[in-house]
């Protein structure tokens, strides 16, 4: 759903005859409402248990991805937006439980990888996919087709699905939750998290409208290079997890892809050669999640799995005030400069911060005293 609204938004703009900066409210109205949804989605699955949370998220998500295909105002559009927001947030914490009952406690960052590569795999179907429902049957038509599938596969999560074992309710308390703001290291990774989000989606939000709109490409040839990215993506998640897990570094697969993002993000802006610009977009493409699965393993890791759900809320509380940033942001440049360049030189200088803090992160890891068990 996500990935359809930037692959259109050039269509969604003309259509609706809105700016950039408007635009990029589309994806930023949901992100905020997501971004706040964190912490608590997290206390819920810590308290209920995944497996409902996760299917109350994903039918809510895929029926208001119908809705969206429906609707004709750019301000109920934003509505619904930030509704699917909500929906949204029950999908991510629950589903990190999740599929991490399924793995070994040495295998988190595995298993956390290859949750998130399930979403990039459908981008490869969309972008290959959806440029030819457009060109026949306009923009809506691919949100009627794959909300549909996800409503149906939603349903059949709800009759298949199980937890690997039973959940004990009562995990971790609200006041936890809310201890973790006292934690410098939560702050350090808060914002390794914000700048994590920021990249991803800046650049998978914008990609689309900057390839067409700046670089000259078509819709097609467009959805071809996002499809190309993508499949590449889905791999290199579930690889930096594994890697993470076989060198027990996640600290060097964290800070060695943000150098990676910061010299590709320059790249796709400072030159006009296509094949160079392509070759930015690719390498770009394998590390911008390739180190999600270790980024979320430190702090269960820290503070043990008990707590899983409140950190990763808490991770993710950060990583989407970082999305909504950029989502907005680029936008907002584009408006003002008539250029996407400000934008990603911005998103570059990030990725270069984050290293920083992430050699501030493995002080404070070195030096780490696990915390008690016991609810405090």
């Amino acid at each position: 759903m996500n990935g359809g609204v930037g692959l259109f938004l050039v269509k969604i703009r003309d259509d609706l005859q809105i700016t950039f900066a408007q635009g990029g409210w589309l994806s930023a109205s949901s992100t905020l409402v997501y971004a706040f949804m964190q912490i608590p989605a997290g206390y819920l699955v810590d308290r209920f248990g995944p497996r409902r949370l996760f299917f109350i998220g994903a039918l809510g998500t895929t029926v208001l991805g119908l809705s969206f295909a429906m609707l004709r105002s750019y301000e109920l559009l934003l509505v619904n937006q930030a509704v699917s927001g909500l929906f949204r947030s029950l999908m991510f914490a629950p589903g990190l439980v999740l599929i991490s009952s399924w793995f070994p406690p040495q295998r988190r960052a595995t298993a956390m990888g290859l949750f998130v590569a399930g979403g990039f795999t459908s981008n490869i179907v969309l972008n290959l996919v959806g440029p030819f429902l457009e060109a026949h049957f306009g923009w809506r038509m691919p949100f009627y087709l794959f909300s549909t599938l996800g409503c149906l596969a939603a349903l059949a999560y709800l009759r298949l699905a199980s937890d690997r074992q039973a959940h004990v309710p009562g995990s971790a308390g609200i006041g936890e939750a809310m201890a973790l703001f006292r934690l410098p290291v939560m702050w350090v990774l808060g914002g390794i998290q914000y700048i994590r989000f920021a990249v991803a989606l800046g650049i998978t939000f914008w990609l689309p409208t900057f390839l067409v709109v700046q670089k000259g490409f078509s819709l097609p040839t467009t959805g071809v290079l996002i499809a190309m990215c993508a499949l590449l993506t889905v791999p290199a998640n579930f690889l930096g997890g594994y890697l993470s897990d076989r060198l027990r570094n996640p600290l060097l697969i964290i800070g060695g892809s943000l150098a990676m993002l910061a010299v590709t993000t320059a790249m796709m802006v400072v030159t006009s050669n296509t094949a160079v610009v392509v070759g930015a977009m690719f390498v770009n493409a394998i590390f911008i999640q390739f180190y999600f699965g270790p980024l979320f393993a430190v702090p269960v890791e820290l503070l043990g799995a008990r707590r899983a759900g409140v950190s990763s809320g808490f991770s993710n509380l950060f990583a989407n005030l970082g999305g909504f940033t950029f989502a907005y942001g680029l936008g907002a440049i584009k408006d003002a400069t008539q250029s996407f360049d400000a934008g990603f030189y911005a998103l570059s200088a990030c990725c270069v911060v984050g290293v920083l803090l992430t050699l501030v992160l493995a002080s404070i890891r070195r030096g780490w005293t696990p915390l008690p068990e016991a609810s405090s």
